[in-house]
Parts: C-alpha cells; structure tokens; sequence
C-alpha cells in the first residue's frame, strides 16, 4: 500500500512539474543564407532547438549545406535547454518552428490552451541519451543498477521517461529499485557529475564520448536501443502558423529530409565537418566517436515522414510513467500533420 501510495504521489508530482514558463534560451546561432535564386527574398524563420547535441545533426547539416537556403529560407537558431522552455517560446510568438520531445505536443493538446502544436515532421527514430557510469565494467547488466541513483533530466520530458521505459524492461521497477535524480538544469548536469555525484547518469552526444575520452565515465548502453524505435524528436509549430504559412512548413521539411538524406550516407568525418561550427571547443575526437555511436545505433531517420504507430508506443510510455491519463490519450489525426512529410521532394 505504501508503495501505492509513492506511486500516485510521484505522478501527482509529475503532472504538475509539466506547467511551462515563458524563458527563451540566451544562445543564439544565426545561418548565414542569402536570397533565392529566383530573386524572392528569403523567408526568416524563428527555430528553437531543445538542446544542443549531435543527436540534431542533420538540421545543422541542413544550415551548413545550405539546403535551407536553397529552400528560400533564412534561419535563426536559438536553443532552449529545455522542452518547457521550447514550448513556451511558440506558444508567446517568440519562435515560428521548434524541435523537441513529442510528448510536448501532446501535453498541449490536452491543456486548456487554446493554441495547439502539432508536429509535423520527425528527426530522431530512437532516443540519443546514452547510460553511463563511473566504473568500467567487461559486461553491463541493467541489475547493477539496482539500488543506485542515476543522474537523468527534467521530470515528463522523453530523456527521463525512455530511461524509466529502459529500466522496466530490464526488470527494474524505476519508483522502488533506484532513484532518479532529475532536478538539475541542463546546464548544472555536467558541473555535478564531474564533482562527483551519482554513479550512473544519462548524456547526449558529444558530452558521453567526451566524458570517455577524458577518462570520467564508461560507456554502458545505448537508451534508444533498449526501448526500441518510434519516432522521437519532432518538428513542431502552432495551428495557426501551420495554417497560415503551409508553403513554409513544406519547404522546411523538404529541406530536413535532403539534409537526412545527406546524412545517412556521409561518413562520420564528413558529418563532423558539416556540424562542427555548432559545437566550438569540442574535441573532434569527441565528436567523431558520438557521431559513429549514434550511427551504430540507428538513431537518425532518413526521412521526416511521421510513423502512425509510434504514436501509440510514445503514449504507452507517458501513461506508465505517469504524467498521461489513459483516459487522455490524444489520436493521431488530432496531433499530428503527415501531409508535409508524405510529400516530402
């Protein structure tokens, strides 16, 4: 009964923690895109990214290859450190298109907003954290975690939720067998695990291979490849400026899908020198060996054509994880807009 009890405490807790602010990420990254060929002056769009990680290559690539520029659009890119904080910034008029977890459109939808997000392409096929740990082990076995805390990332945001979707099937029940420390800002995640905190933690790429390389953890297993792929970060933006500017989200989306494209068959050298300007002060040896990682693992879709069934898979882990009602569960037609990736050129 106790148990019971920390259960619907937990995901009381959870719900409520999933109210977003109005903050806009400071960092700001402009792609230098000129005119269109025809003489129409390019379209300036607004993007928000939800971090910044090699997880996002191919929307880099499209930047640096220019195939947003030969879409006739320029982009402004800022990045949020936060899914909440990406949200916020359509919701107050502050970005046109952002990218981020899908389970954000769905919070949305089942708010009282009047404003909806539907997503209307994907990125990402499978999650990009990778698990590691302090001490380097021959063979990983999920029940060495057992009993331990594991760094992970805002409560309700996809990071926290596939690793609990991993641990369960693992065997490992993610309340009672370990705890999640999940109140730390993105940016305070680094600074506490080089001091020394916790035994396991979550990283994206390149920070994971980074920590490698400079010997302050090990490599231990791939979250995506544990739950299994469904599509994961999506491009989103309001039904109003879905509505009023279709021309755009398909030039955005044909632009993601050559840049996918390009992507799937670059060598990781090639990748790392699409996307490096993104990363300064990042070793390349670091993000060579995050790019051939997320690569092993099948991370990156080669198209942003949306997958019906991985609807239904993402909301199965929400409702385990407690921050959706079963009764709640929002339908395809309602959320999602495949027409943009279905024609995808």
């Amino acid at each position: 009964m106790k148990t019971a009890h920390i259960r619907e405490d937990l995901m009381l807790n959870r719900r409520q923690a999933l109210q977003t602010g109005i903050a806009l990420g400071a960092l700001s990254v402009a792609a230098p895109l000129g005119a269109l060929a025809q003489g129409k002056p390019s379209i300036k769009i607004r993007y928000s990214e939800v971090a910044r990680a090699i997880y996002y290559a191919p929307t880099y690539v499209a930047m640096t290859k220019g195939f947003f520029r030969e879409a006739g659009l320029d982009v402004a890119l800022t990045t949020a450190q936060g899914g909440d904080k990406s949200v916020a910034a359509l919701l107050s008029n502050s970005a046109d298109i952002a990218l981020t977890g899908p389970e954000v459109s769905i919070y949305v939808q089942i708010s009282d907003s009047p404003t909806k997000i539907p997503i209307f392409g994907v990125l990402t096929e499978a999650d990009g954290l990778m698990l590691v740990g302090r001490n380097k082990v021959d063979k990983f076995d999920w029940q060495q975690l057992k009993g331990k805390e594991i760094l992970s990332i805002r409560p309700g945001s996809t990071p926290d939720l596939f690793l609990e979707a991993a641990l369960r099937k693992n065997g490992i029940d993610p309340i009672k067998d370990v705890k999640l420390v999940n109140n730390l800002a993105p940016p305070a995640r680094m600074g506490s695990w080089l001091a020394g905190q916790n035994r396991y933690a979550i990283f994206q790429e390149p920070d994971a291979s980074q920590l490698e390389l400079d010997g302050k953890a090990h490599f231990l297993a791939s979250i995506g490849e544990a739950v299994g792929h469904m599509d994961c970060t999506s491009f989103m933006a309001t039904d109003k400026y879905i509505r009023e500017n279709p021309e755009v989200i398909q030039a955005w989306t044909n632009a993601i899908h050559k840049a996918q494209q390009w992507t799937a068959s670059a060598l990781p050298s090639e990748i790392v020198g699409a996307i490096e300007p993104f990363f300064p002060g990042v070793s390349q040896r670091a993000m060579i060996a995050g790019t051939e990682r997320l690569r092993r693992f099948n991370i990156w879709k080669s198209t942003p054509k949306i997958d019906p069934s991985s609807l239904e898979k993402l909301q199965d882990i929400l409702v385990q994880g407690g921050v959706l009602e079963s009764a709640k569960r929002v339908k395809f037609a309602d959320l999602m807009r495949p027409e943009f990736g279905n024609k995808v050129k």
